[in-house]
């Protein structure tokens, strides 16, 4: 990319940067992860999957909803959450390949 096509105001600049702070925590990689490889899951699936505790699981979760990197799916009293987009998950693959992690 030439630099002279990088625009100050660019606002896509400002939204990479806070998709990237919203899931700058290992906890939230992982559950990107494992919801990457699960399509949706169940609160419970999740802290089980992960061994964690639910209420950091769920803290984790509504961060990432509120932010629109999760979104959620009711069926009865349970609520499903999943990836809106799956290119966060292929960032995070994206690093785990590079060369910056060995």
């Amino acid at each position: 990319m030439a630099t002279e096509n990088i625009v100050d105001d660019d606002p896509r600049i400002e939204k990479a940067a806070y998709v990237l702070k919203a899931v700058a925590h290992p906890l939230r990689i992982k559950i990107i992860q494992i919801l990457h490889e699960n399509n949706e899951l169940t609160v419970s699936a999740i802290y089980k999957n992960l061994k964690a505790e639910q209420s950091l699981i769920s803290h984790h979760l509504i961060n990432m909803r509120d932010k629109g990197i999760l979104g959620i799916r009711r069926s009865g009293k349970n609520i499903y959450y999943f990836l809106v987009d799956n290119s966060v998950a292929e960032i995070i693959d994206c690093i785990y390949k590079s060369k910056m992690l060995l």
